[in-house]
C-alpha cells in the first residue's frame, strides 16, 4: 500500500477536532468520523515522519501503520507491535500522555524490542486551545 501524505492543515484540523475531548474526558466524546480522521492522520503523520517496516503501530478499528526504519517484516504478527485504543493514541500524539505512562498504566501495549522506539517520534502534533 503506498504511503498516503497528510498536509500539515489537515492534520492540524483533525487534532483541533477532539482537542477539547482530549484535554477533558467530561466533554462528549467526538463523533466517530471526527475520531478516525484524527486516529488515522496522526498514525500516517507518523509512518511519513519515521519511514520504514520494523514497527507496526495499531489502532483498532481505525488504523495499522508500519514505520521504523529496518528488516520489513510481510507475514503474520510483526515481531514489533504498538497497539492502544484511540484516545490514548490520540493523548500520545498529542503530547497530552507519556509513551512510558500509557505502557505502564496498561493503556498500551508494545511488543518487540523495538516498538519502544516509537516514542522517539511523539507529540506527531499539539492540539491548540
Amino acid at each position: 500500500m503506498a504511503r498516503q501524505s497528510v498536509s500539515p492543515a489537515e492534520l492540524r484540523s483533525a487534532v483541533n477536532a477532539v482537542g477539547d475531548w482530549l484535554r477533558d474526558d467530561t466533554v462528549a466524546a467526538p463523533a466517530r468520523t471526527e475520531l478516525a480522521a484524527a486516529v488515522r492522520t496522526t498514525a500516517r503523520t507518523l509512518a511519513a515522519s519515521a519511514p520504514g517496516h520494523s514497527v507496526e503501530v495499531r489502532v483498532p478499528p481505525f488504523v495499522a501503520v508500519q514505520c521504523i526504519e529496518g528488516p520489513r517484516h510481510t507475514r503474520g504478527t510483526p515481531p514489533n507491535v504498538v497497539e492502544t485504543d484511540p484516545r490514548t493514541w490520540l493523548l500520545l500524539a498529542t503530547g497530552l500522555l507519556e509513551f512510558a505512562a500509557a505502557l505502564d498504566s496498561g493503556a498500551l501495549t508494545a511488543s518487540g524490542s523495538r516498538a519502544g522506539e516509537v516514542a522517539h517520534w511523539l507529540p506527531i502534533a499539539r492540539a491548540e486551545d
